[in-house]
């Protein structure tokens, strides 16, 4: 298949304590299924790039050689330190909200209490005040995935791999919570690798759209995204990824 290539239609934003992430030539096999094959693809510092593709072309195992999960069987991969958000919040149920915020605090040496002041500002932030002490079963979808997103940032981690984050999520939620990760991410600028099978998502999220052929994935295409994005952008966007999934 050819390798479709558009320059992006801007220049990554470069940001104070955005990561970079480097893949050459990266295949990846789990014994005779062969997930990743070949794979460039390069992210830059304060870029938001989203990956869209079809199913088990690679999009999860691409993340989690990002974040160091797994080691490519050839080709190099070079990031900066990687957090992963899987599909689901995986909050524990005896930890209050703030608790579960704060649990990469705690397991990186802090305190309780100095744990929890360093997350209860970013609780009014991320529309969440109030909440500080509530259950995970408390809390609609989307809160949980707004804690869930507030324990991956306080990480401290200068790139976010997000996969999936609103799979789970109804079609209202889900629109909602887009809006309000864009609104998060200008706030809290990270580099970010977001994988979805939403293609609208991608191009309202996404500076970048980059599309993955079948099983084993390849970069096929990379779209840029115009910012301000308006929503012909996001539509023609949408379009064009499609057009590369189907080819």
């Amino acid at each position: 298949m050819t390798t479709k290539l558009e320059a992006p239609a801007q220049e990554p934003r470069n940001v104070d304590g955005g990561g970079t992430a480097s893949l050459a030539g990266v295949s990846r096999a789990f014994g005779a299924v062969r997930a990743l094959d070949g794979l460039d693809l390069e992210v830059g510092a304060g870029e938001i790039v989203a990956v869209v593709g079809p199913s088990g072309c690679g999009k999860t195992t691409l993340l989690e050689l990002v974040c160091g999960l797994q080691a490519p069987d050839a080709g190099r991969v070079r990031a900066d330190p990687a957090v992963l958000m899987p599909q689901r919040d995986n909050l524990l149920p005896w930890l209050r909200a703030i608790d579960n915020a704060a649990l990469a605090l705690r397991l990186g040496g802090a305190s309780r209490d100095e744990a929890r002041a360093r997350a209860r500002p970013l609780f009014a932030t991320f529309g969440l005040e109030g909440f500080e002490r509530a259950r995970p079963h408390e809390l609609s979808g989307g809160m949980r995935q707004r804690v869930a997103f507030l324990r991956t940032l306080l990480s401290g981690k200068p790139v976010l791999c997000l996969d999936e984050p609103f799979a789970a999520l109804d079609a209202l939620t889900r629109r909602e919570m887009q809006d309000w990760l864009a609104q998060a991410l200008s706030r809290e600028r990270r580099t970010v690798l977001l994988v979805t099978h939403d293609v609208e998502e991608a191009a309202r999220l996404g500076d970048r759209v980059v599309v993955l052929s079948p099983r084993p994935g390849r970069v096929v295409a990379q779209l840029g995204v115009p910012r301000p994005r308006s929503e012909a952008d996001v539509l023609a966007v949408r379009e064009r990824a499609l057009e590369a999934l189907r080819s």
